[in-house]
């Protein structure tokens, strides 16, 4: 059985900023805690610190910079860096791990603190443990002279940036293309601009002003209203919205419909079939749509579902020797060139397929039909055990059959707040409305009883 983790999360440590754990004191202590762990693992004896432009992520950088110093690990600091920026420089700078202080789409009241190992894929589970493990012992500090230095790296954005080209044909060009990119006023707004404009692009920017305060604010990938009308504004090609840490990735066509991440995962799946380029199954999520599995069976394309989480589609990635998985909100996981979810990157492969084949955002999409959802949270109490319940199985189960295959049925509680999620997907939204507002009263109906 899996030891309970006490402060990490699916996706490190997040809260509100100045509530525990987020505070400069636990931070600081985390700081020393993996760097006892993280030096005893490694003969390196250096860590990564970025972070995205939220206003508390200087507080929290100079309290992990402090903590591991007394570990004596050297570091280096590279400022506002996309999160999958940082997974790639700890690798090339051959580093014990890459720490991101970010709290990706939430506001800015929020931050967080993940880690990547050296290898550049989110720390084990038993690393992780041994870094709470450290956290219940007094804190000490090594003798003066082995107190770790720190050093800024300027050159962090044009080592990344030159990283994000690498991923497509040197001879392709981007000249011609209108792109709107919505940085999210976060970490890539120094960086994702510049990635298209030296392919040959023409970019106007949205987004990329943050003050510390707006990261995520009405934008990027969570919000792309407002790169839907401005793509439309500007007659664009297309538009590309990141999230606050630049690991998700929305786009939108030249008609200002939104392309979320299981059609990108579509359409980069589809062309690498077509190329002979496909390795391994496609990994998904439990949220996936129904509309992507069936697309991907008429295609013969073999899919699998994880558990939600970019964390596990890696893991059954690697599991099952594949190279391409994703979320519907937007993380794309392409292996075969980086160890995290990559916003930049992913928009770089679904151009060069555009451009490629000479079709629009809009044909691309072509051959995947997505089904109509409803979700419904149904708020719980205290914690309960109703999923398990006969008259929540025999609902799901009427349920089941009338959509007779063409459809599916997930329950499954909230990771992060007291909910069970009710989601229902098949081909008419009548239909699914119907069913799931049947089985969510059924289970809230279980929930009053108890």
């Amino acid at each position: 059985m899996t030891q309970q983790r006490k402060y990490f999360g699916t996706d490190g440590i997040r809260g509100k900023v100045g509530d525990y754990p987020i505070t400069p004191d636990f931070v600081l202590k985390l700081g020393w805690a993996a760097g006892r762990v993280l030096g005893n693992k490694q003969h390196r004896r250096r860590v990564l610190i970025g972070k995205d432009t939220r206003i508390s992520g200087y507080m929290l950088e100079s309290a992990l910079e402090a903590g591991l110093s007394a570990a004596g690990m050297h570091v280096r600091l590279l400022g506002p860096m996309p999160t999958p920026g940082i997974a790639y420089l700890t690798r090339t700078f051959h580093a014990s791990a890459g720490i991101v202080v970010s709290a990706s789409h939430n506001p800015f009241q929020d931050n967080g603190i993940k880690f990547f190992s050296h290898e550049g894929f989110k720390l084990p589970d038993e690393v992780e443990l041994a870094i709470e493990a450290e956290m219940d012992k007094p804190m000490t500090t090594v003798a003066a002279k082995e107190l770790g230095k720190a050093k800024r790296i300027d050159d962090a954005a044009g080592r990344y940036i030159e990283f994000c080209k690498s991923s497509i044909s040197t001879h392709l060009s981007l000249t011609g293309l209108k792109l709107v990119v919505d940085c999210a006023h976060g970490a890539t707004y120094h960086i994702a601009p510049n990635v298209f404009l030296e392919l040959g692009a023409e970019v106007i920017r949205i987004g990329a002003q943050p003050d510390g305060l707006n990261i995520n604010q009405g934008c990027g990938a969570t919000h792309t209203e407002t790169l839907q009308a401005a793509v439309q504004e500007h007659q664009a090609d297309l538009g590309i919205a990141l999230d606050g840490d630049g690991d998700r990735l929305m786009m939108v066509d030249s008609q200002g419909r939104e392309v979320d991440g299981d059609e990108i995962l579509f359409i980069i799946a589809k062309a690498r079939q077509q190329s002979g380029k496909l390795s391994g199954p496609v990994v998904g999520t439990l949220m996936s749509n129904f509309g992507l599995e069936q697309a991907f069976k008429e295609l013969n394309i073999p899919f699998l579902r994880a558990k939600v989480g970019d964390r596990y589609v890696i893991e059954l990635l690697r599991k099952h020797q594949g190279l391409l998985g994703g979320e519907s909100s937007g993380h794309i996981i392409c292996l075969n060139h980086t160890t995290t979810g990559d916003g930049i990157i992913t928009a770089l492969q679904v151009l060069a397929i555009m451009v490629q084949g000479a079709k629009t955002l809009q044909e691309l999409c072509m051959g995947m039909e997505k089904c109509p959802q409803q979700l419904i949270n149904v708020a719980l109490p205290q914690k309960q055990e109703v999923l398990n319940t006969d008259a929540v199985r025999k609902a799901v189960a009427a349920a089941e059959t009338e959509l007779a295959g063409q459809g599916r049925v997930l329950l499954r509680p909230s990771g992060t707040e007291p909910l069970i999620r009710v989601m229902v997907e098949g081909r008419d939204i009548t239909q699914v409305k119907t069913l799931a507002t049947s089985i969510a009263d059924t289970v809230h109906a279980l929930v009053k009883e108890n």
